[in-house]
């Protein structure tokens, strides 16, 4: 036999108070005097009492969820958002509920419809695209939503995201500064705006010393997909002097890629990587890294959704945060020898 467990009318019954003290007692809606509250806090313990979100939720009609759409959540980037979101949600007592779309635009729209029917009192939303066309599901519901890191050009929504161009001349200011010319740009979608202006910034940043725009392969957002494509253009093309990761993911294709044809960091090879993590710090030789304010994101998205779920009707903002390049030892000036060598290839 199943046991049943304890109703708020339980704990009420045995505190003797009303079923609506004990509710103000729990969420903290109304004050309630130090002798009740104990006599409530005395009753949930001896009962074990767990407050049922879905009850409460009907009970009230306003729901104390929020929920987080994102492409993967293989995706240490997309983790350490829900993450950061989620740390600041518990101080206004929200739950959070998580899902991807595995970067399809069926499945997010399929996720969101799920995510509708709990009728959350927002979303954050990071698109599988730019068209972005889950938007209307969101719209038609009436729903609070903000989006996150891939902003789409036609937006209608509070937006949060690393300022993409500025990090992308960063990276490629850093090593052009260092004297390297023949810098392999590694993305992963030049469909992503995101991923755009990042080249964006890059080729500005060459064009500003009087150089070229610096070559660009697209990877994908898997892996070993993306190894295997880099292996495939590392077999066609001279190696370039210095790689410019786009993304955490290609980052790692790029590491595996060198380890695999013994270039080491940064005698032949200069990388300066994407996101920052403590394993980029760990390694023999450190990561030259775009750090993104990740705490900093969840802390706006949250300001944005919350201001958003009050009522707040002011204009769409767009917030755009600069990211910072983390000097290590994975960059350094090319060698003569091997600059000579690219040099003479391209001749």
């Amino acid at each position: 036999m199943v046991e049943r467990s304890s109703s708020i009318n339980d704990v009420a019954r045995l505190a003797g108070v009303s079923a609506a003290t004990v509710s103000n007692v729990l969420t903290g809606r109304k004050p309630v005097s130090a002798a009740l509250a104990a006599k409530v806090a005395a009753a949930v313990k001896a009962l074990n009492y767990r407050v049922d979100p879905l009850a409460s939720m009907l009970r009230s009609g306003e729901a104390k969820i929020v929920a987080i759409l994102v492409p993967d959540l293989d995706n240490p980037f997309f983790t350490s958002i829900v993450s950061a979101v989620e740390s600041r949600l518990g101080k206004d007592a929200y739950e959070v509920i998580v899902a991807s779309s595995h970067g399809a635009e069926a499945t997010e729209r399929s996720k969101l419809r799920a995510m509708l029917g709990w009728r959350p009192a927002g979303l954050i939303v990071v698109p599988c695209s730019d068209e972005f066309p889950g938007r209307e599901l969101i719209e038609a519901s009436r729903t609070p939503y903000v989006i996150a890191d891939r902003v789409t050009a036609d937006f209608s929504a509070d937006a949060v995201s690393l300022d993409n161009e500025e990090a992308g001349r960063l990276a490629a200011r850093h090593l052009v500064e260092l004297g390297h010319e023949h810098i392999l740009i590694a993305a992963t979608s030049m469909d992503l705006a995101n991923i755009r202006q990042r080249c964006s910034g890059a080729a500005q940043a060459l064009a500003a010393h009087g150089l070229p725009p610096p070559d660009i392969v697209e990877l994908g957002h898997d892996v070993e997909q993306a190894t295997r494509r880099l292996s495939q253009w590392f077999a066609q093309n001279p190696s370039p002097t210095a790689i410019q990761a786009l993304t955490n993911s290609t980052t790692l294709a790029a590491l595996s890629i060198l380890a695999e044809r013994r270039l080491r960091l940064p005698q032949d090879v200069s990388l300066v990587g994407f996101d920052d993590y403590p394993w980029m710090r760990a390694r023999a030789t450190p990561l030259t890294a775009i750090a993104q304010p990740v705490r900093e994101m969840g802390r706006l998205l949250w300001q944005r959704l919350a201001a958003r779920i009050k009522g707040d009707a002011s204009p769409a903002e767009r917030i755009r945060l600069a990211g910072e390049l983390k000097l290590r030892d994975s960059t350094a000036a090319p060698s003569r020898a091997r600059q000579a060598r690219m040099e003479n290839a391209g001749s």
